[in-house]
């Protein structure tokens, strides 16, 4: 009843769940002929990252470790501030390893950067990062994806891990908003 709710407040639906789940086969796919024979761990950005990673893991076909790392640099807002704060670090030394940072979406690539620095000071065998989506247009700063699930349009979007306001998450497709719904007493909250 609740998915149903929220779906109700999607103006248009961009990638269905059919799409989701054939792209996240093929890198599933993808990433486990790359990483044949390696000591892989899959950091996962927190809380976005955590449905496509949970369904990447169920894709792949070699043995794969997986931890978390939390970062900010959004705040209460839907813009980044530029300032990343660690909320959760890893709980596993990557030192040695081969990394692949899972991420929900790139867009400005202000925290990812920040993050690419951060985990490449640990000295990992290789980091890379896997996007499933990613916004065209809108970095700031360069990004060098190693797997890209989505290019999207700079819009703003929901669904498959991808919230406003820490709901739409649990929706099984990525869409759009309706404008009511984020414009609130009469001022504008996304860019």
């Amino acid at each position: 009843m609740q998915n149903q709710m929220l779906a109700e407040d999607i103006e248009e639906v961009l990638i269905t769940p059919e799409q989701i789940k054939q792209k996240v086969k093929e890198l599933g796919e993808q990433i486990s002929r790359d990483y044949k024979d390696k000591d892989l761990i899959l950091v996962g950005i927190l809380r976005g990252a955590f449905i496509f990673l949970a369904d990447l893991v169920r894709e792949m076909s070699i043995p794969v470790k997986t931890d978390f790392i939390a970062i900010s640099s959004y705040g209460s807002s839907s813009t980044t501030s530029g300032v990343v704060r660690i909320l959760k670090d890893l709980d596993d030394d990557i030192e040695g390893r081969h990394v692949l940072i899972v991420e929900d979406i790139l867009d400005t690539g202000l925290t990812l950067n920040y993050l690419v620095k951060n985990l490449s000071s640990r000295h990992p065998a290789s980091l890379e990062i896997c996007s499933f989506v990613t916004k065209e247009g809108k970095q700031k700063v360069p990004i060098d994806l190693k797997y890209c699930g989505f290019r999207i349009p700079n819009i703003f979007v929901v669904g498959y891990g991808l919230d406003y306001a820490q709901e739409y998450r649990n929706l099984p497709f990525i869409g759009t908003l309706k404008r009511s719904i984020y414009e609130d007493e009469g001022h504008y909250r996304l860019t």
